[in-house]
């Protein structure tokens, strides 16, 4: 497990102030540093299932604030070499591009080819009159002069596979669209998730979201794919002040999904407190 700044940059879209990775390699890249995200996308050519999705990627909030950090404290380093190696992976593929023109160029001439040929030797060309003959061999000879391959007839490229760059400036404003305005206790609220999120991912814990066991993550000690949950976080305050049937309930919840609760408060000088509840019966 890496937590360093990656040398690569992750292109992070907004959609409707949802943080979105489409690229294979961003993926691999935020995989890399700890960060899980959930996949939303169906797979091509198979029936959207709740077990087997694919690109785009959804991430926290926490998660793309983390990532905007890293890059951010990578930023004196790579200023200079991205952009050298954005333009590279421009020509690149408009290398491909040209290349892929031309492959299927000659196919496209092929394929005239042999239907001319077909419909010469057909049954029909044979039986009729000999001027049709004459016209299509006539076109059989001119075709290596005259055809074009038109480029609006390329192979359908996928559009997850250059998010950032086949948009249309209409989309990119959408993609790029700022967040909400938050009133400020909103903002403190996230502020204190974030403090904890990152406090756990510093200590090796990856995180996802928790919306659905009543908490605000779920700490795994290793990559989800591989372990379960130990721990389900809950932001709290310091002075905030909590029911005791809410201690129950959260207490009781964690027993039943074989979790223990963390209550995390974050404090001001930037450590995160913990206490741990494990119901333990009815007395």
């Amino acid at each position: 497990m890496d937590d360093r700044p990656s040398s690569h940059a992750v292109g992070v879209s907004l959609c409707d102030s949802a943080p979105l990775l489409w690229r294979v390699e961003d993926l691999r890249t935020v995989r890399s540093q700890g960060l899980v995200g959930a996949l939303l996308g169906s797979l091509p050519r198979t029936p959207r299932q709740n077990v087997r999705l694919g690109r785009p990627l959804l991430l926290l909030e926490e998660e793309e604030t983390l990532l905007r950090e890293r890059q951010a404290a990578a930023a004196g380093y790579q200023q200079d070499g991205r952009g050298a190696e954005l333009r590279l992976q421009v020509q690149q593929h408009k290398e491909d591009q040209q290349r892929s023109y031309e492959e299927q160029s000659v196919l496209a001439l092929e394929d005239r080819k042999s239907a001319l040929l077909r419909a010469m030797t057909s049954s029909h060309t044979e039986s009729g009159a000999g001027a049709q003959g004459g016209a299509l061999r006539g076109r059989l000879e001119a075709l290596d002069r005259s055809f074009t391959f038109p480029c609006s007839a390329l192979a359908v490229q996928l559009s997850t596979a250059r998010a950032g760059l086949s948009y249309c400036p209409e989309a990119r404003v959408v993609l790029r669209a700022d967040r909400p305005i938050r009133g400020r206790d909103e903002l403190n609220c996230d502020a204190a998730r974030y403090q904890v999120f990152r406090d756990l991912r510093g200590r090796g814990f990856y995180l996802t979201s928790a919306g659905k066991f009543g908490g605000d993550f779920l700490v795994y000690p290793g990559d989800p794919l591989r372990f379960h949950a130990h721990f389900i976080a809950v932001c709290v305050s310091e002075n905030e002040s909590v029911g005791l049937l809410d201690l129950l309930s959260v207490a009781r919840l964690g027993s039943n999904v074989k979790k223990t609760v963390l209550l995390c408060s974050p404090g001001p000088d930037g450590r995160v407190l913990y206490t741990s509840l494990q119901w333990s019966g009815m007395v």
